[in-house]
């Protein structure tokens, strides 16, 4: 997985980063979601150095990265600001962004505080975060059920999670994926089990979630009247929970200001399941 890739970590803005990256060519960073890390590129990554230089980078709290103490450590705001530091580090001032999950939702942030790093932005399968919290429906409530259980105070969830750890996440990956774990390479999988078996992850992923509630939901709301400037791609699984339960192109509409949009065969996991469409969206994109 990731061959010929340099790994490394680089330590930017207080944390310890893990990335991987190759190729040549203008900068392009892919951020995971939850609950996985940046293995979930290891089927995309490689086409896109044909032409680009990819990194690829864990997320603080997940993955090899820095899992520190405390909520407030985990909004998307300092998420994003180990990004951008670590795209510094690397020598790159702007770059192309692309983003799954609380992957998205730390490149949303970007955009926002961040907008002249940014040359594009790609969200993958979310809508916006204080759009899904301040106007919870059933049907979300029910499928995205962790992001209350996940931002329960500490230790319930952690405890409970680290009982059975592969049991409780393959859950979360085979439902919101819909076929289960089929959709899933081995070795991108083991790579999934090998930092959510690490109770430094389990923690750091409840914070992310509690974050998301204490912290990321009054930013958001304080930037209701501002639009990203930049071309943006908004991909989403067309048999995924976000699809059944929004218009997530009409969701982002009003926030981002040059927007695409594009359902991509799958559910919430289309990269893992369906990396070649995943792929071919992306350079289509990221060539225009």
């Amino acid at each position: 997985m990731f061959a010929g890739f340099e790994k490394s970590t680089a330590q930017v803005n207080g944390q310890s980063i893990a990335y991987v990256k190759t190729g040549d060519g203008p900068p392009v960073l892919l951020l995971h979601g939850f609950p996985q890390t940046h293995a979930m590129w290891a089927q995309v990554a490689p086409g896109l150095a044909a032409s680009r230089t990819v990194i690829c980078a864990d997320l603080r709290g997940y993955g090899a990265s820095s899992k520190p103490q405390g909520v407030e450590n985990y909004s998307f705001r300092e998420m994003g600001a180990d990004m951008v530091a670590l795209m510094a580090h690397l020598g790159y001032r702007r770059f192309d962004l692309v983003g799954h999950d609380r992957g998205a939702r730390t490149a949303h942030r970007i955009a926002l505080d961040h907008p002249d790093t940014l040359t594009s932005l790609t969200l993958m399968d979310i809508v916006p975060t204080q759009l899904l919290l301040d106007e919870l429906t059933t049907p979300v409530a029910r499928f995205y059920y962790h992001w209350f259980f996940l931002a329960q105070p500490a230790p319930l969830p952690e405890t409970m999670i680290g009982h059975d750890p592969d049991a409780y996440f393959e859950t979360c990956l085979g439902g919101w994926g819909g076929n289960g774990l089929s959709g899933f390479a081995p070795d991108q999988l083991a790579a999934y089990r090998a930092a959510w078996r690490t109770p430094g992850t389990i923690r750091g992923m409840c914070n992310d979630y509690r974050a998301a509630i204490d912290h990321d939901l009054a930013l958001d709301r304080a930037d209701l009247p501002r639009q990203v400037a930049c071309p943006a791609l908004v991909l989403y699984g067309a048999d995924g929970p976000m699809a059944r339960a929004y218009d997530v192109p009409a969701t982002w509409a009003g926030r981002l200001s040059d927007m695409r949009a594009q359902a991509i065969p799958g559910g919430h996991f289309f990269i893992d399941a369906n990396p070649g469409d995943t792929l071919a969206a992306l350079r289509g994109f990221l060539t225009a």
